[in-house]
């Protein structure tokens, strides 16, 4: 199985951590963000990734080949120029079409996510329902929610700040979630990017449901989930950590 690791932002939300390193290697209670994501991923098959880089691109990669690729195959995409979400994931697709159309599908996490949610329920839902992309959502605050039917089906989103509402297929009913940075794919979905340049991947999978395509959302309410994109985020993950270290071992006893 394969997957791709976001990795390039510039990590401003997070400096002073970032002002030396990329966000990928921030470290949480002694892991660098990038091997929690990694190792998170290895726990369901994933064998495969391919990490997009840009902010001290050099470190990732030293550090990769330092770590000799945590013995896996790991891919590099670097980008001269930040292409946000779906420009980046446009510009590794030639890393998912090795395998030709009929590929598996894959999965897309951002490097600064960390959770529970379990992704092998999630590809296993995906794949029930012949989604082109499944998102993991919860229903918790965010500035930005995306718009989903009954069937789960998006149809839209809200911008908070903006005071914006882009919907993009009529519902009667509509629920308000928040996308917690985790996707399921399908290569099929790669020929479907027509967008150029820098663009969200968010920007394609709201075109594409207009058009009829299943873009679906997994609820993952009850998981835990945390946004690395704050120093203080970094302080309270280190202690969630341990306490659930903490817990395991005494489940263990």
């Amino acid at each position: 199985m394969k997957a791709m690791i976001l990795a390039a932002g510039l990590g401003t939300r997070l400096r002073p951590l970032t002002h030396a390193r990329p966000k990928a290697l921030v470290e949480v209670a002694g892991r660098t963000l990038l091997e929690i994501a990694i190792a998170r991923l290895r726990e369901f098959g994933v064998r495969e990734f391919i990490v997009n880089v840009h902010h001290f691109a050099g470190m990732i990669a030293e550090y990769l080949r330092d770590k000799n690729n945590f013995g896996m195959r790991i891919e590099i995409s670097e980008e001269g120029n930040l292409l946000d979400t779906g420009g980046g994931l446009k510009k590794a697709a030639w890393f998912f079409r090795e395998e030709g159309p009929a590929a598996a599908p894959f999965i897309l996490h951002n490097v600064d996510v960390i959770s529970t949610i379990d992704l092998r329920r999630m590809l296993h839902f995906h794949t029930q329902n012949q989604a082109l992309a499944t998102l993991a959502v919860q229903p918790r605050q965010t500035s930005r929610y995306l718009l989903f039917d009954e069937q789960m089906r998006l149809c839209g989103r809200r911008l908070v700040k903006e005071r914006k509402t882009e919907l993009v297929r009529p519902s009667p009913q509509l629920q308000e979630l928040a996308f917690s940075g985790i996707h399921v794919i399908s290569p099929r979905l790669l020929g479907k990017m027509s967008e150029e340049g820098a663009f969200s991947i968010v920007q394609s999978y709201l075109r594409l449901a207009g058009e009829g395509e299943r873009i679906l959302s997994y609820r993952a309410d009850g998981d835990y989930w945390r946004d690395l994109g704050r120093p203080e985020n970094v302080a309270r993950v280190a202690e969630d950590l341990k306490e659930q270290a903490m817990l395991r071992r005494r489940d263990t006893r």
